[in-house]
């Protein structure tokens, strides 16, 4: 009799454990953030959103900590940082480094995407189908891009052929390619760099969105800019892969709702407000001249830039890939989202 008693109780307690899910705890997990942005950069405070809505829906079992800056490496070796486990998350530019990730490199080509919002979702939306694949050392989370970026010089830059001759620090690895197919010369540095290569005439224009501009004061040095929506870089964020591995499947899924193509839009959203509001800054700035094309020389442009497009073509299909299909799959979902130029 007293042992069923014991029985009873036992299962009482098991029932009333379960009940206050007492019983499969979730274990702490902390992730180091890692971006090279200064704080004041808007796509800090975004992912920081990101992070803290992460915090809420794993009820405190999954806590972040943003480092910004450059703080735990260069911008360019991000994507390494997150494979071996340097940073958890990372801010990355695939452009960074030609060659490496040739499929995402489709969305930097100029003369594609109208808009960063509409934007972000269409990149991201198609870019997973290729993600798994082309960054398989990484888990995959999501991709966005910055508002239409431009020419911005020390000397006013109207056709193609003004950049002949001239030093150039490009945006991303697309860019810099078209800077050498114009004549130009390119010149690398960090985005924390940029401000000194002008400065010092290392370099003579820089390719930015024009919130950038203004945030690591390049408008002080470079006086002329391009009202052209001529390029974009396309960004992922991406996590180490053992850590995600390690989580329990509750915080996996906390994860994955936040790895969607709503999130990157969330995330660009206030970035492309900066960027558009930065734009009116210069507009009304009289020190600063900020010029439209006319047809004819928008033409020259898009017109230099097609070459691009083939050789792209002619790089994934190196790797095995259908050239034609990721193609028409970009086009399609940037209709799709109302982004395309």
């Amino acid at each position: 009799m007293k042992r069923s008693i014991w029985s009873i109780a036992a299962a009482l307690v098991i029932l009333t454990c379960l009940s206050c899910q007492c019983m499969a705890q979730d274990k702490q997990v902390d992730l180091k953030l890692s971006t090279w942005v200064p704080p004041q950069h808007p796509v800090n405070p975004a992912l920081q959103a990101w992070a803290d809505d992460i915090k809420r829906e794993s009820k405190g079992t999954i806590a972040s900590h943003l480092f910004t800056s450059e703080q735990l490496g260069k911008a360019f070796d991000h994507y390494d940082m997150a494979r071996d486990g340097i940073v958890d998350l990372a801010w990355v530019v695939p452009g960074g480094t030609p060659g490496r990730f040739p499929i995402v490199a489709l969305a930097d080509i100029p003369f594609q995407l109208s808009n960063a919002k509409g934007g972000s979702a269409a990149v991201d939306a198609w870019y997973r189908q290729y993600a798994a694949k082309e960054m398989k050392d990484v888990h995959f989370c999501l991709a966005f891009v910055h508002d239409p970026g431009t020419f911005h010089s020390k000397k006013k830059l109207t056709v193609p052929n003004d950049v002949r001759g001239t030093k150039v620090r490009p945006a991303n690895g697309t860019i810099a390619h078209f800077v050498t197919l114009l004549g130009g010369n390119n010149v690398q540095g960090s985005p924390s760099q940029a401000r000194d290569m002008l400065e010092r005439g290392v370099a003579d224009s820089i390719t930015f969105p024009y919130g950038t501009v203004v945030l690591f004061g390049i408008d002080k040095i470079t006086k002329f800019h391009m009202d052209l929506p001529l390029y974009e870089t396309t960004f992922v964020w991406v996590m180490n892969k053992s850590k995600y591995e390690a989580m329990s499947p509750g915080q996996k899924k906390v994860i994955d709702d936040h790895c969607t193509t709503a999130w990157a839009e969330k995330i660009a959203t206030p970035w492309a407000d900066f960027e558009a509001a930065a734009r009116e800054t210069l507009r009304a700035d009289p020190g600063q001249n900020v010029y439209k094309l006319t047809p004819e020389q928008v033409t020259q442009w898009r017109k230099a830039a097609q070459p691009l497009q083939a050789e792209w073509a002619e790089s994934v299909k190196k790797r095995g890939e259908n050239a034609d299909a990721i193609a028409n799959s970009l086009k399609q979902t940037l209709t799709t989202y109302k982004a395309n130029y």
